[in-house]
């Protein structure tokens, strides 16, 4: 993740010490995190939305973990250490037995977030996750009214989010917004940032798009409209903070923004790119996301390097440890994500914005390219601005 307020604006933030390496807690190295863990605790979904990783539907899917095997996971990951665990799906809300994992969870100390698409999101169950004490509600939204109706394949999909939303507010339960950047919604960003205020939204994640399940590149921004987009973040984020509403905003799957981010703040202010720089140097961006900073836990029990890439199974969890998979070395994809650098190619590995970007997300590369170490396809920035057809004068790493 990159956080716009706190890198574009200098607002201080909830979790600097994880992600910038500042603050009460921080780690020495962000290589030395432990992984926030996006568990897919269902492939059940009562929707079918176009960018969907996980392909989910509205039905059964044999051979998800059983009640049991979920609490031994939990008590794993506790004994562990990790830093948060995501409750993600499908639609996590269909699973019976969700709260029951939850409230078990929260009991060994584990600090819990939920993705959902919020449109099942009653004032009950609103009620049932601020009791049992969820630090964070991330609602999916693509878009205003039709628009994230068409997206999700449902009408009446987004008044329904909405109100999950507003249940949220009414009982004390922080959320936010979870939105994809596509073609298909692109468009409806400044109606997203008026919606953002209007409904006294906390935190928003924009998410570049993955090509994953039904995600693919045909939704894919061109770089022209990615640069679009991100205007339309920075300035609206700056907006945000100088009337002082507190806002969180940031973007998600591309350390591309990193970059980009550095490169506004240099015309504008050279002194302050250049402690931003190294708060992302610090961070290290792509480098110490997946297979690090970032774990996958599937339905069946899987363990992948993040929640994109289903395709690269590293062990399963019926079989042994999350904490003993994730530790172990001699797993050849662990090891190479864990020392990626040297194994870029193409313009990644002749980047001069390595250091911060880190190789953005190596799984987009695998999809296109065939080559996890390939350039990352979802790269905007131009040969001039990494270096590649002039010097480049970047802060020091």
């Amino acid at each position: 993740m990159v956080n716009i307020t706190k890198l574009y604006c200098g607002e201080s933030q909830p979790a600097d010490d994880l992600r910038y390496g500042h603050g009460h807690g921080a780690p020495r190295a962000a290589s030395e995190r432990r992984p926030i863990v996006v568990w897919n605790i269902t492939r059940t979904c009562n929707l079918r939305c176009v960018h969907c990783y996980s392909d989910s539907y509205a039905q059964s899917y044999p051979g998800e973990l059983t009640g049991e095997q979920a609490r031994g996971v939990i008590d794993d990951l506790a004994g562990y250490g990790v830093p948060a665990l995501l409750f993600s799906g499908g639609e996590p809300l269909v699973r019976p037995d969700l709260f029951d994992l939850m409230r078990y969870a929260a009991s060994k100390g584990l600090r819990l977030t939920l993705s959902t698409n919020g449109t099942l999101l009653d004032l009950d169950k609103a009620k049932i996750l601020r009791g049992i004490g969820l630090r964070y509600v991330g609602i999916s939204l693509d878009g205003i009214g039709e628009t994230n109706d068409k997206f999700r394949g449902k009408a009446g999909a987004f008044d329904a989010a909405v109100q999950g939303m507003r249940n949220c507010r009414a009982v004390g339960q922080k959320a936010g917004l979870r939105l994809t950047l596509t073609r298909r919604n692109c468009q409806d960003l400044p109606q997203i940032f008026d919606f953002i205020e209007r409904e006294g939204i906390e935190r928003a994640c924009f998410y570049h798009l993955v090509y994953s399940g039904r995600g693919n590149a045909a939704d894919e921004l061109q770089p022209a409209e990615v640069r679009r987009a991100m205007e339309v973040i920075l300035e609206r984020t700056a907006d945000f903070h100088r009337r002082g509403l507190g806002k969180e905003i940031l973007t998600v799957d591309n350390h591309a923004d990193n970059a980009c981010i550095y490169l506004r703040l240099r015309e504008r202010d050279p002194a302050r790119a250049e402690e931003v720089h190294k708060w992302m140097a610090w961070n290290g961006g792509g480098a110490n996301s997946s297979g690090i900073g970032i774990a996958n836990i599937d339905t069946q029990g899987n363990v992948h390097p993040d929640q994109f890439w289903q395709s690269a199974t590293l062990g399963s969890v019926k079989q042994r440890p999350f904490s003993q998979i994730w530790s172990d070395n001699s797993i050849p994809l662990l090891a190479q994500l864990r020392n990626r650098l040297p194994l870029l190619k193409g313009r990644c590995g002749a980047c001069g914005f390595k250091p911060v970007c880190g190789g953005s997300f190596r799984v987009r590369a695998l999809q296109v390219h065939g080559d996890p170490w390939a350039e990352d396809p979802a790269c905007y920035l131009t040969d001039e601005e990494i270096g590649l057809t002039a010097p480049m004068e970047v802060a020091p790493s």
